[in-house]
């Protein structure tokens, strides 16, 4: 997933999440840092909201489930491995991939699982512990690779 993309994918989603978080357009506008006219603009579909409104709105209504659903999990994970294209080191515990995450391989301490929404990869330990995100599955198989001493293949399911 590029900027462009998501950029594209949540500018369809601020009403819904302006909507489900009960502000006027007024509020969102002031909240987001616009003003109240782009804002409507955004909303009717006349425009595409920019990087900096897409990141503000990923952090401030980061448990929004309109949010959610749109991308497939936490917004500011995929902000982050969209603008970095790749996060690798032990982050924060996940919920398994129980939502939004298909396995596609199993070592003895590493799942790798791929989002079902943004198409991102992800490795994430036993204890659901992520320590490797990218788009890039040349990427992700050297870490794999790297972590499990097993090429993914041989450990897909």
């Amino acid at each position: 997933m590029k900027k462009h993309e998501l950029i594209s994918a949540l500018s369809g989603k601020i009403l819904s999440i302006r909507t489900e978080s009960g502000y006027t357009q007024e509020e969102m506008a002031e909240v987001l840092g616009l003003s109240k006219k782009t804002l409507v603009q955004i909303e009717k579909g006349r425009q595409e909201a920019s990087w900096a409104t897409i990141v503000v709105l990923c952090t401030l209504f980061r448990d929004n489930a309109a949010l959610h659903s749109a991308i497939g999990g936490d917004p500011l994970d995929v902000v982050q491995l969209v603008a970095h294209q790749k996060i690798h080191s032990r982050k924060e515990k996940t919920m398994g991939g129980k939502v939004w995450w298909r396995d596609i391989a199993s070592s003895s301490k590493y799942k790798l699982q791929q989002n079902i929404i943004s198409f991102h990869y992800r490795i994430i330990d036993h204890d659901d512990y992520r320590w490797f995100s990218s788009f890039d599955k040349d990427e992700l198989d050297r870490k794999w690779t790297e972590l499990t001493d097993e090429s993914p293949g041989k450990a897909r399911q």
